[in-house]
């Protein structure tokens, strides 16, 4: 394994992070004090419990995941395309470096991004709403694991997409709806029986039950669902890396 390689990729990542730490710290910030205004105070002021934990906390698990997923996809996806664009990629291609020592550079810098995200959310929700977390240990585990699958996929997008538009159709058209429907802001189980049936096709919605379990112990799934699907979807996601590279898809073209 070549450190020195995996170590140039993912400080020249986290250099660009640095460089607007101002922008990546207060964007969250302002973002999620809007949403608990909307939201928190508006909704909440109609829906004051969700299964006996207020409204506003109910929707901190959901809020966090919904910054990780777009940020990770976010700097994974422009994190890989850049070099693309510059044709710098065939310079990383040529060197004794493998393409497993490029993806956990790329993939790394993206998540590390995405994990300090999610924690500046958390600390600014405690700003507004009383948060407990029941199992510390399964919510790192659910958070770091969350960084990683989305920034594997926005890995996957960033080598798909061949201009700029590509980068962000998959974020605005797919991923993001997926999120919103899948109870970033309520339980699936205040919808009706054949919503709550056809919801459970949504894939995110095991991954915010899962984080959100590990805050109030509460779930819309059992929490090994939620648990083996986010660990099926990172293999996937490590599958279809390995084939890209192994086939050379959309790199050398």
């Amino acid at each position: 394994m070549n450190w020195s390689a995996i170590a140039a990729i993912y400080r020249f990542e986290m250099a660009r992070f640095f460089r607007t730490l101002a922008q990546s710290f207060l964007s969250p910030v302002l973002s999620t004090s809007l949403y608990f205004v909307v939201f928190g105070t508006a909704i909440g002021s109609r829906i004051q419990e969700v299964e006996g934990v207020s409204y506003g906390a109910f929707i901190v698990p959901g809020l966090i995941m919904l910054s990780v997923v777009m940020l990770a996809i976010s700097n994974a996806s422009f994190g890989i395309y850049f070099p693309k664009f510059l044709g710098t990629i065939y310079e990383l291609l040529s060197a004794p470096v493998n393409f497993i020592e490029i993806v956990i550079g790329y993939v790394g810098a993206a998540a590390t991004k995405s994990l300090f995200v999610g924690l500046v959310i958390l600390v600014t929700a405690t700003f507004f709403v009383d948060i407990r977390i029941e199992h510390p240990f399964a919510m790192a585990a659910f958070l770091i694991l969350s960084c990683l699958s989305f920034s594997l996929l926005g890995f996957i997008v960033g080598i798909w997409a061949s201009n700029f538009e590509q980068i962000s159709l998959v974020p605005q058209l797919v991923v993001t709806p997926l999120i919103f429907l899948g109870g970033t802001f309520y339980s699936i189980s205040m919808l009706p029986p054949v919503w709550q049936t056809i919801t459970l096709f949504n894939p995110v919605v095991y991954l915010i039950s899962g984080f959100r379990w590990s805050f109030y112990g509460l779930a819309d799934v059992p929490i090994g669902f939620s648990l083996l699907a986010i660990l099926v979807f990172t293999g996937t996601c490590l599958a279809v890396i390995g084939w890209i590279f192994k086939t050379g898809w959309r790199i050398r073209s």
